[in-house]
């Protein structure tokens, strides 16, 4: 018997292999979950084509996570391939690369929005949306880089990070009563295709390996993607509201 034993899940983010969501979606499937997709645009043939790379292909349905239209539709159209949903995996974020690398005095409102509006509000959205085929004992897991900190050319995606972490904290005292959990892993830095399209992003991971006791790999999306799976099981029945780290320790280290 697997962890997630016929568990449902939606899982966001999936654009290639390397992605988070790849491997979290992969090892939902390996331990006996349904895994459903999303994607939007040009990306949605892409993360089709990834689809066939899981152990079963998982069907993918439109999801543009700043679209009222896509919001509305989301239950009806997961409906369509899963009576119900016992998971959801928040993997959504984008920043303009004019409010990062160095940018932030220089950040300009609209690109601050649309980095507040994908980055963390699509943390609430995408809870509301799949609210109704939420259930008891189900649980909401959200993908996050530490934003207690002001990390070297994170800048305004930092800012979106640490209202996101707010937010998760939020949808546990509201999703609480209806035995909705809500969780997120904060992850060390790994080369993701949105990590790469970070300016300067070398400099976050330089000196992580060197900082961590355990030791760090920034091509090994596993560690993290377990942590995922973890909080999507039953073995976490009365967590909610907090952040676990998979960051090789570094988080507890001082400078």
């Amino acid at each position: 018997m697997g962890l997630l034993d016929g568990k449902k899940l939606l899982v966001t983010g999936v654009l290639t292999d390397g992605s988070i969501a790849f491997h979290v979606a992969r090892l939902a499937q390996e331990e006996g979950a349904q895994v459903v997709l999303t994607s939007f645009g040009r990306q949605f043939r892409l993360t089709q084509a990834i689809a066939r790379r899981l152990p079963a292909e998982a069907p993918v349905v439109q999801l543009d996570a700043t679209s009222t239209e896509d919001l509305d539709a989301l239950a009806d159209r997961v409906r369509e391939h899963v009576d119900h949903l016992d998971g959801v995996v928040h993997s959504i974020g984008f920043a303009p690369q004019s409010v990062m690398g160095g940018n932030f005095l220089a950040g300009e409102w609209d690109d601050v929005a649309t980095a507040l509006h994908v980055s963390a509000y699509s943390l609430k959205s995408l809870a509301v949306a799949a609210r109704p085929l939420l259930g008891t004992g189900s649980s909401i897991v959200g993908l996050t880089f530490d934003a207690r900190y002001a990390w070297p050319v994170y800048d305004w995606m930092g800012v979106a990070k640490a209202a996101f972490e707010s937010t998760s904290r939020y949808l546990a005292r509201d999703l609480g009563p209806e035995g909705v959990r809500v969780n997120l892993v904060s992850a060390g830095p790994i080369r993701t295709t949105a990590a790469k399209s970070i300016p300067g992003f070398e400099t976050m991971e330089s000196r992580w390996d060197d900082r961590a006791p355990l030791g760090w790999d920034v091509t090994d999306p596993v560690p993290t993607a377990k942590a995922v799976a973890a909080l999507l099981s039953d073995w976490f029945p009365a967590t909610t509201g907090e952040v676990v780290h998979v960051d090789g320790g570094v988080h507890a280290m001082g400078q």
